[in-house]
């Protein structure tokens, strides 16, 4: 199996948040308020320094639907759509089946929220199947952008930024008195962050429906069949697992998923558009941090990490 070196950091780079133990970037990022659980899975703020007019190319991939406010820096990305190019703005993106490219020019500021699977459909928001691999504005999905960018005021701290987005969707809920999402749904969400290798008739059983029926529901809140959320959510490991933002106790566990090392380039580099070894030896900031953000989340929903808890990579 693949031997992990230590993965390569942009020296330009300064992130607010500090950087792990093995010099990889962090971004401020916390469990939503616990009324909010059902409907949201993490919140977020990224902040970076970087020199004027220096250029970042890097990449995102998300499985999870998120509301993302661009703040400062500017940005291009390639989805399913084409090109994109913005700077201050809110945007929606829909989960990921692959590596999104995208660069950024300057420093950056980033503030989000992810949705849980299944929280659009319960909040009545966008049919996910209908953005997967998308990036849109807000104003095609939601509250105009220019909403959201003025609730995060550029002298307040963090936390107050996103307790304002927190509030937003508090009153969103409560006004529509929104229903939790489907709770096959939040289940088969906690199965592939604990074992994405099982195999779809399993999880059905363990979801403790037929099979049929965990495709419909998956399909309508993932916008993809179960199998290739687990194949995902897989990759996604082990893309944290080669940045170093992993559980250093079930490293070994996270690189046994994939049969041997052909079978993980393969199906990594199909994924990421890189190898394994490639994604090691070329800093992948903006990636890393979503991949840290994600990686607390799950070690949170497997109640291995407690909420504000020190995580193990830093």
């Amino acid at each position: 199996m693949l031997r992990r070196s230590l993965p390569a950091v942009d020296p330009a780079l300064a992130p607010e948040q500090g950087f792990a133990r093995n010099g990889q970037p962090l971004s401020y990022n916390r469990a939503p308020a616990a009324d909010l659980a059902p409907w949201i899975g993490r919140v977020y703020v990224t902040r970076v320094a970087a020199p004027a007019g220096y250029t970042l190319s890097c990449g995102l991939f998300s499985d999870t639907a998120h509301l993302r406010i661009q703040i400062e820096g500017r940005w291009t990305a390639r989805d399913a759509d084409g090109e994109h190019t913005f700077e201050k703005a809110a945007l929606f993106l829909g989960p990921q089946t692959h590596r999104m490219p995208i660069t950024v020019t300057g420093s950056f500021t980033s503030v989000g929220i992810s949705f849980r699977p299944g929280a659009c459909t319960a909040m009545q928001g966008p049919r996910i199947g209908d953005f997967v691999d998308r990036l849109v504005s807000t104003n095609a999905v939601s509250i105009p952008s220019e909403c959201y960018v003025a609730m995060v005021a550029p002298d307040a701290p963090p936390e107050e930024w996103l307790q304002r987005l927190e509030q937003t969707f508090r009153q969103r809920i409560q006004q529509m008195n929104c229903p939790p999402p489907d709770p096959i749904a939040a289940r088969f969400e906690t199965i592939s962050y604990r074992n994405p290798s099982i195999t779809v008739a399993d999880a059905a059983r363990e979801c403790g429906v037929e099979r049929r029926m965990l495709e419909r529901v998956v399909n309508r809140d993932f916008g993809m069949s179960p199998k290739q959320v687990l194949r995902r959510a897989r990759a996604l490991d082990m893309a944290s697992y080669l940045r170093g933002v992993v559980d250093a106790d079930e490293a070994d566990e996270i690189a046994l998923r994939y049969y041997d090392e052909s079978h993980l380039i393969h199906e990594f580099t199909e994924l990421f558009g890189m190898s394994p070894s490639q994604f090691v030896k070329r800093p992948q900031p903006i990636l890393t941090l979503a991949l840290e953000s994600r990686q607390a989340r799950r070690l949170e929903t497997l109640k291995r990490l407690e909420p504000g808890q020190a995580r193990p990579w830093q």
